[in-house]
């Protein structure tokens, strides 16, 4: 599928009509703009889910793979402690 996808996508970009659309200043302002702000509802979106979780008393995503990289750390310390005796 994201071959598929990744395939179309070049194809469009090979248009010379997009080439040109994408050389003006004006499209690649208004683009960037859109990835901005894309990004900053993303952002809200992920901030009142983190609320609602906490609310809920629910770990977050960020929270477990805080866990994960902490249980990790934890694992490596003790396979390094019993390696050494």
């Amino acid at each position: 599928m994201m071959g598929d996808l990744r395939n179309r996508l070049l194809r469009v970009l090979q248009d010379p009509r997009i080439a040109k659309l994408l050389g003006d200043p004006r499209a690649q302002k208004a683009l960037l703009q859109g990835l901005r702000f894309r990004g900053r509802v993303q952002e809200q979106i992920d901030q009142r889910l983190e609320r609602m979780a906490r609310r809920l008393n629910l770990a977050t995503a960020r929270e477990v793979r805080e866990l994960k990289r902490t249980i990790r750390g934890l694992e490596e310390e003790l396979r390094d402690r019993t390696s050494g005796q």
